[in-house]
C-alpha cells in the first residue's frame, strides 16, 4: 500500500498532536530560555545557549506550521491558536534575523516571554482545530493579506521588544544605577531608539502590501472586520513613524507608544 506526501504528513499530525507536542515543547524550551536569561542578566553574565535554544523554538514552530500546512492545504491562518503560533514564529525569525545588530543573549531574554505567552495562547482549549480539514476556496489574495499581516506582527512585537529595552535603559540612568548587571548588558542608547525606528519600519512595508492585498480580494468578498482592524493598525503605526521622522518625538514617548499599539493589536488580534 503506497502512501502520499499527504497522507504520510497527515499520519505524522496524528502522531505529534496530543494538543500538540511540538507547541508544548517550544514553549518549555522558551521558559527555559527565559528563566536562563534572567538569571544570566542579574549577575552580568551573557547566556551562550540563548541563541540555540531559539533556534530550537524557532524549528519547532516551524515544524508545526508545515504540518498544519500540510494539513489545511494552505497557509495555517484558519483559526487563532494558528495565527498565535505563526505570530510566535514571525517573532523568533525577526529575532534571529535581526538579533546580531543587538546583543543576541538580552533580546532574546526580552524576546522569549512574548514567544512564550502567544504559543500558551494557542495551547487554550479550542483555539487549535483538533482536526484542520483541507482550504478548498481561499483565495491567494486573502492568503497573502493574512500572511502579510500576521508577519508584520513579528517586527512590531520585535520593535516593542526593543522599545522595552530603551524604557529600562532609560529609567537605569536617570535612576544613577549604571553598575547594574542588566545595564552591563544592554545595548547603547542610541541604538535602540534606531532599532525600534527600523523594525516599526519593517513591520510597516509587510502590513502595507498585506492590506493592499486585502483591499484586492475584498473586490469579491467584501471588506471584512479582519481588513477593517488591520487598516485601524497600519494607521496607528503610520502616524508614529510620520511623527517621529518629521516632526521629532522624545524617544521615551516614541517608545511608550510603540509598546502600547503593539499591546492594543494584541487586544484585537482575536478579531483579525
Amino acid at each position: 500500500m503506497k502512501f502520499s506526501i499527504s497522507q504520510w504528513g497527515k499520519a505524522f499530525y496524528v502522531f505529534v498532536r496530543m494538543e500538540s507536542v511540538l507547541i508544548t515543547l517550544a514553549s518549555i524550551v522558551a521558559l527555559i530560555v527565559t528563566v536562563m536569561g534572567a538569571r544570566y542578566v542579574h549577575v552580568g553574565e551573557r547566556s551562550q545557549w540563548t541563541l540555540p535554544l531559539m533556534i530550537v523554538v524557532f524549528a519547532l514552530q516551524l515544524s508545526e506550521l508545515g504540518i498544519r500546512g500540510e494539513a489545511r492545504a494552505a497557509c495555517p491562518l484558519m483559526d487563532i491558536g494558528e495565527i498565535c503560533i505563526f505570530a510566535a514564529w514571525s517573532l523568533t525569525m525577526f529575532y534571529l534575523m535581526v538579533g546580531s545588530v543587538y546583543r543576541l543573549s538580552l533580546l532574546g531574554v526580552f524576546t522569549a516571554p512574548l514567544v512564550l505567552v502567544l504559543m500558551l495562547a494557542a495551547l487554550v482549549p479550542g483555539a487549535l482545530d483538533a482536526d484542520p480539514q483541507p482550504v478548498s476556496d481561499h483565495q491567494g489574495a486573502t492568503a497573502i493579506h493574512s500572511a502579510l499581516s500576521v508577519l508584520s506582527y513579528g517586527a512590531f512585537g520585535l520593535a516593542a521588544v526593543s522599545a522595552v529595552m530603551f524604557l529600562v535603559l532609560d529609567k537605569q540612568l536617570k535612576g544613577g544605577h549604571p553598575s547594574t548587571g542588566l545595564f552591563r548588558n544592554l545595548p547603547p542608547i542610541h541604538s535602540l531608539t534606531q532599532s525600534v525606528a527600523r523594525l516599526l519600519f519593517l513591520g510597516l512595508i509587510l502590513l502595507s502590501v498585506g492590506v493592499i492585498f486585502g483591499f484586492t480580494a475584498a473586490y469579491e468578498g467584501g471588506i471584512s472586520n479582519h481588513l477593517w482592524l488591520a487598516t485601524a493598525v497600519w494607521i496607528g503605526y503610520l502616524v508614529l513613524l510620520s511623527v517621529w521622522q518629521f516632526r521629532g518625538m522624545p524617544p521615551r514617548t516614541f517608545s511608550i507608544t510603540a509598546v502600547f499599539l503593539f499591546v492594543f493589536s494584541l487586544v484585537i488580534f482575536p478579531l483579525l
